[in-house]
């Protein structure tokens, strides 16, 4: 191994520049980074990665939130300038796997901290989980079944 970063995100056998340890960011507008924050953070328990400290004229404010030493984490991005209004869809999730029902404090935490429970558009993640809508309207599946 020489080093390189598709050495070590990539899959040499198949040329492929995407593996297992490839980061992933999830970025997305938000309405309110603070609301984001406490639902993300104080609700599911993630941490704040970064975060812009003030606002610069002509850039986006950001916060990133995910765990510390994972290969991905949410950005979240507000900019007052020029905001968007996110556009959630019902079949816009972030999905955990969780190996078990999700622990009912989990679940209140998360509406105390600015969710809504919601109904999945897909019967599968009910049968199998509990969804709450983020601040913004995104989903959040707690999904009792591991992937292997």
């Amino acid at each position: 191994m020489n080093g390189s970063a598709s050495d070590a995100t990539g899959d040499s056998a198949t040329g492929s520049a995407v593996g297992p340890a490839t980061r992933v960011r999830v970025a997305r507008p938000s309405r309110s980074l603070a609301a984001a924050e406490r639902f993300y953070v104080d609700g599911l328990g993630l941490e704040v990665l970064w975060r812009t400290k003030e606002h610069v004229p002509g850039e986006h404010d950001l916060l990133m939130v995910g765990l510390p030493g994972a290969h991905w984490h949410f950005e979240l991005t507000h900019d007052p300038e020029h905001p968007l209004e996110p556009t959630p869809t019902v079949d816009d999730l972030f999905v955990l796997y969780l190996g078990a029902p999700a622990d009912a404090a989990l679940i209140d935490r998360l509406l105390s901290h600015g969710g809504t429970r919601a109904v999945s558009h897909n019967p599968y993640w009910d049968a199998h989980g509990v969804t709450v809508a983020d601040p913004d309207g995104y989903r959040l599946v707690l999904c009792s079944r591991t992937w292997s």
